[in-house]
């Protein structure tokens, strides 16, 4: 089994190249954010805890959302490998997947991070924001927030999976056609 976990900034492409990483290589691709809402969907214990912690203005944390992604892991049938995408976030988490892992036998197989500059990462939102109508995307100051998070929560995490040699910075300058080329041509190796 296979463990991806997918990085990039806002505007990177991380969605519109997972739904391909996702068909070509058999994974399954687990985004925190679908599954929390999935999970309350359902009605789960876990969604459940979720969704009060969520109605209360709290952030859920990273018990439930590892618990979450646990048994994921366990339920799943029929792939050969997770693209994680929005986890983890930070060191604590990653190393709780590296122990959610080896209690499966399993390590991380590779980070592929889709990286394009901070110039890039506005342009594309803006034109995001056209297209989609987000306005959340479309006002300069919560773009620069985001491009600030993201650099701030990333950098860590960069430094982690280097130093495990599992760290892979694939060129997202490009069409979706050249970025998808770099990924498979990474992911073929693997």
């Amino acid at each position: 089994m296979k463990f991806f976990i997918l990085f990039g900034p806002p505007g990177a492409g991380k969605g519109t190249q997972a739904t391909s990483m996702k068909e070509k290589y058999r994974l399954c691709h687990l985004s925190t954010g679908e599954l929390l809402r999935s999970e309350i969907a359902a009605g789960t214990p876990l969604g459940l805890q979720a969704k009060s912690l969520i109605e209360a203005g709290n952030l859920v944390p990273d018990e439930v959302v590892e618990g979450m992604i646990e048994a994921k892991f366990g339920a799943t049938k029929d792939v050969d490998g997770f693209l994680l995408d929005g986890f983890p976030r930070t060191i604590a988490q990653a190393e709780a997947l590296d122990k959610m892992l080896e209690r499966r036998g399993e390590a991380v197989t590779s980070v592929v991070s889709i990286m394009i500059p901070d110039s890039l990462i506005g342009e594309r939102i803006a034109h995001r924001a056209a297209i989609e109508g987000r306005a959340d995307d479309a006002s300069p100051e919560i773009v620069a927030n985001r491009i600030e998070t993201y650099h701030k929560k990333t950098e860590p995490l960069v430094d982690y999976y280097k130093a495990k040699g599992k760290y892979n910075e694939i060129d997202g300058v490009g069409s979706i056609e050249e970025v998808r080329a770099r990924i498979f041509d990474h992911l073929d190796t693997i």
